[in-house]
């Protein structure tokens, strides 16, 4: 590769001593040299010449100095690596060089073995910045590909190369969510295909960027489900109050979306979403020729029953224990203990709530029904009646009514 160097002097003599000193590297192709006699010449022969790889500068020179050169070079994009040279006496100009940002200076006379070994050490330090910017470059470019199909999290350490870091399979404690729409094989049989492929794509788009303001993974999207993780592949000690807010968001910006495509005549279902924290196998699953960064186990198959309890008790969002402790401040109220298909013990679960309902009255009215009916008082019943009485609209409420009316006991119940 050559080096292409700027020498800014006004001295006559001095091209021809720096051509016959480095004729042997120039024949070699190893150097190119360029000359200019003052700043402003050097400034013009830069901009002929953009390739230049560093600049070699007297401070004393006619038209433009080397200090006003110097500052020139400094506020351009592309900084240019400067040796400044000046007399042995001159050494306040020399530190003002240093200080401005030169990368070496030499003093008159020069020493052109001292030159020569400046002129090394510097190529080594420009192929050094030109190797960091062209892998960065090569980065930005790979995320910005990557970042069309992937999470922001996985598509930077797939393009910073991360080796497995994170990515191959291991355990690691995560909070996922599952999302589902009610009705949406109905809708997948009706629909024209074009309204579909608009609606579907405003969707999942709209979806995907509310977990990426959230900093979550989107692991996976299967027909209208989508399965979004926390705490993976980077860490996130709040993982479990990331997905409770990620939830609510998902659950406001659904509903938006389901009242936008009613207005235009198509019955776009409800999203209900689930979520669940704890252990659970992460990692590339895709083999040696594709990329499939999910995650498998006891928890990720608990997120997803617990989306479709939605169903049955009537709610939107439904979470475990383990995310209600796990998340910061958490305002809900208590569903049951669900005895879940594929578990053997049953999971308590909780409707997260916004502030607002949270803080109303009719929570702390549904509060006192559930504690007298977990300890099996027969007052439960006409506490949940006059709750539902007074709040037609709370399916929750009504649901545990009838459970009482049909002979329930408890909060345990069986869902499949």
């Amino acid at each position: 590769m050559t080096a292409t160097i700027l020498f800014v002097d006004d001295e006559p003599d001095l091209e021809a001593l720096i051509l016959q000193k480095f004729r042997r590297q120039i024949r070699d192709g190893k150097l190119a040299l360029i000359f200019a006699r003052d700043g402003l010449e050097a400034l013009e022969s830069l901009q002929l010449n953009p390739h230049v790889d560093m600049v070699v500068s007297d401070i004393n020179m006619p038209r433009m100095d080397g200090l006003s050169l110097l500052a020139k070079l400094q506020e351009a994009e592309d900084k240019k690596s400067t040796i400044i040279v000046s007399a042995y006496g001159d050494m306040s100009n020399i530190r003002i060089a240093m200080n401005r940002g030169a990368f070496d200076f030499l003093t008159k006379p020069i020493d052109f073995a001292d030159l020569e070994t400046t002129i090394e050490k510097t190529i080594r330090h420009v192929e050094m910045l030109r190797e960091v910017r062209r892998r960065q470059m090569e980065a930005e470019r790979a995320y910005a590909s990557l970042s069309r199909f992937f999470s922001p999290e996985i598509a930077r350490r797939l393009a910073a190369d991360v080796q497995g870091d994170g990515i191959e399979v291991h355990w690691r404690d995560v909070a996922t969510l599952f999302t589902d729409i009610t009705g949406f094989t109905s809708l997948v049989e009706s629909a024209a295909p074009q309204t579909l492929g608009e609606l579907l794509n405003e969707y999942f788009g709209g979806m995907t960027e509310i977990v990426f303001a959230h900093e979550g993974t989107v692991a996976k999207i299967i027909g209208d489900a989508i399965q979004v993780l926390f705490n993976a592949p980077g860490d996130q000690p709040n993982y479990a109050t990331r997905a409770v807010a990620c939830a609510h968001d998902l659950d406001a910006w659904a509903e938006d979306f389901s009242a936008r495509w009613k207005a235009r005549g198509v019955n776009f279902g409800t999203t209900r979403i689930g979520a669940h924290a704890g252990p659970a196998l992460v990692g590339n699953f895709g083999g040696n020729r594709f990329f499939d960064y999910t995650a498998y186990g006891d928890t990720v198959n608990t997120a997803a029953r617990l989306e479709a309890a939605n169903k049955h008790l009537g709610t939107r969002i439904c979470v475990s224990a383990s995310v209600a402790k796990g998340a910061a401040n958490f305002h809900g109220r208590p569903v049951g203990d669900l005895m879940l298909r594929g578990r053997s013990e049953p999971l308590r679960a909780f409707e997260p709530l916004l502030q607002a309902k949270f803080e109303a009255p009719a929570t702390a009215q549904y509060s006192e029904a559930f504690a007298k009916m977990e300890a099996g008082d027969a007052a439960a019943m006409p506490a949940f009646a006059a709750l539902v009485g007074m709040h037609a609209d709370d399916p929750l409420a009504g649901f545990h009514l009838k459970r009482l009316l049909n002979g329930a006991k408890g909060t345990r119940m069986q869902l499949e």
